[in-house]
């Protein structure tokens, strides 16, 4: 068999299995975002989870009002500063999530094979057979037999905590349930789940559109999550909202994926979205556990191939509990890198976890594993084939520099970019070395003021698999005479080759890729370093 064919270019040695990582200034190149939230919101926690390796922070609106996520991101702002490690901020849209409403927070425990009813009417109280939710279009929208799933935290699928339901009855607007196993529900609130069955909710609720409006503006958020994403209309809805706020023209949409409606509609989604988020949880549930790792591997793929960031939820929930995950969840870990995933969410395991800052080392440490032995010539070759002939100019550019790295043992790449586009491509083709990417502010008049634009599209290159962003002196951006501009050229090379240095990713002797724009051509040059 060619060995090229084989996921490991060669055989492994056992032995070598055993032998300590060598210290690498990043973990990994896969990225990590962590959600923040009880267990993980003092400055202190903070800090260690961007120094272990968190690079962008979500909140999750589905819980928590805007002062209780606005008094946490002024936390991680200071743990920015402390750590000195750019973070970037994902706003989590709740969506058309159903609910179940606990408003006496006692615990309900629900008895396999007795009947539970759901009501929309939520001034009843909630008991071991009613249970009060917050939609009152159910009983039109499922049908008998149909499958419906409660639990908390999105779900764990641990089937002491979570419970499934099936229609027996439809009786005006309340749906009468048969419970298929005993379980205990504790808390407020709880996610309400039909498999299979479209909700008739917008998927930008109105809930949502006063926290982007207040919240989201007023932190000018770098990514906006759309949760429950079903077609490309509803990327479309998002960003006409976004428009109206300049503070957000710069955010970007990641379209999350969490039922068979938005899988049916996969292609036409990535198509507008800036990156897609498969949300495993709900997956879970929509579809039979057989089918969810080919979803992945499919979407995966195609996301990889558009060259657009794609982010995998729910890989260690036993680590919200553990301080080691499952073998299965390590391997699933490992596997998620392998097909080509950008970056790794972490949700219950470090907003309610007793664990965050070990659970975020833990899946670096199993990406950067992974990441040694992902056939990156095989995946080279087959993002080339796929993007066919003739390429476009700054494909051309990107696969180019990844493949001079490659052959010349490069120990980085160095890219410059103003919109962050060219570092993303240059990702795309997946280099084994870290990609620098220099973010050159941009100045921009609005006929009253001068502003700097950069932050953000260094902060959303956080991430994309291997780039590492840092923004250059806005005076590189200002120079123009073509003297000036060739002096600062090699001025801000050597900026960058500074800056990798003292990273401890450049040494001497070491060769790197540059790769920038001089005037109208594109040029990617190796430099070899003396001493």
């Amino acid at each position: 068999m060619h060995s090229n064919h084989l996921l490991l270019e060669e055989p492994i040695r056992m032995a070598s299995i055993l032998e300590p990582p060598k210290p690498s200034v990043f973990p990994a190149l896969t990225k990590i975002v962590g959600t923040l939230g009880h267990k993980s919101r003092s400055v202190d926690i903070i800090t260690s989870c961007l120094q272990a390796g968190m690079s962008v922070a979500r909140f999750d609106f589905s819980w928590g009002d805007n002062e209780f996520h606005q008094e946490t991101l002024e936390y991680l702002r200071t743990a920015v500063k402390r750590s000195k490690k750019l973070c970037a901020v994902m706003l989590d849209t709740v969506g058309p999530e159903l609910q179940v409403v606990n408003k006496t927070e006692q615990p309900i425990s629900l008895q396999e094979d007795s009947l539970v009813v759901l009501t929309p009417d939520q001034e009843k109280v909630a008991t071991s057979n009613l249970l009060p939710i917050n939609f009152s279009g159910l009983s039109k929208a499922v049908k008998m037999g149909d499958t419906i799933f409660i639990g908390q935290y999105l779900f764990t699928g641990n089937e002491t905590t979570s419970v499934w339901l099936e229609v027996t009855e439809i009786d005006g607007e309340d749906v009468v349930c048969l419970i298929k196993n005993s379980a205990t529900l504790s808390g407020l609130l709880y996610t309400l789940h039909v498999s299979q069955i479209r909700i008739e909710l917008p998927t930008l609720t109105s809930k949502d559109k006063e926290i982007i409006s207040t919240w989201g503006v007023k932190n000018r958020i770098d990514f906006l999550s759309l949760s429950y994403t079903r077609r490309a209309e509803d990327i479309h809805q998002a960003r006409k909202f976004l428009s109206q706020f300049s503070e957000l023209s710069q955010t970007q949409i990641f379209a999350k994926i969490e039922n068979t409606e938005g899988l049916t509609h996969f292609d036409e989604i990535l198509q507008v979205a800036d990156g897609i988020i498969l949300s495993r949880g709900n997956l879970g549930i929509d579809l039979p556990p057989e089918k969810g790792f080919l979803f992945q591997k499919t979407a995966v793929y195609k996301c990889n191939m558009a060259g657009k960031p794609v982010v995998v939820t729910r890989v260690v929930d036993s680590m919200a509990d553990n301080l080691r995950p499952t073998r299965a969840e390590a391997t699933d870990v490992a596997n998620a890198v392998l097909d080509g995933c950008d970056a790794i969410i972490l949700g219950a395991e470090t907003v309610r976890g007793l664990y965050p800052v070990e659970t975020i080392s833990t899946v670096g440490k199993i990406c950067g594993e992974a990441e040694k032995v992902f056939n990156q010539d095989l995946y080279f070759k087959k993002t080339v084939k796929y993007v066919g002939e003739p390429m476009s100019h700054l494909e051309s550019i990107a696969s180019t520099a990844v493949r001079a790295a490659i052959k010349v043992k490069a120990s980085v790449i160095i890219c410059f970019t103003s919109s962050g586009r060219s570092a993303r491509l240059i990702a795309k083709y997946r280099p084994i070395m870290p990609v620098l990417s220099v973010v050159i502010p941009r100045l921009q008049s609005n006929q009253l003021q001068w502003t700097f634009t950069g932050a953000s599209e260094a902060r959303q290159s956080l991430i994309v698999r291997g780039v590492f962003p840092f923004l250059a002196d806005p005076r590189h951006a200002a120079e123009t005479s073509e003297s000036k501009k060739s002096s600062s050229n090699e001025s801000i090379i050597k900026v960058a080759l500074d800056h990798g240095k003292a990273l401890g990713l450049i040494k001497s002797h070491d060769r790197v890729v540059v790769c920038q724009k001089v005037g109208d051509a594109s040029l990617v040059k190796i430099i070899e370093l003396e001493n």
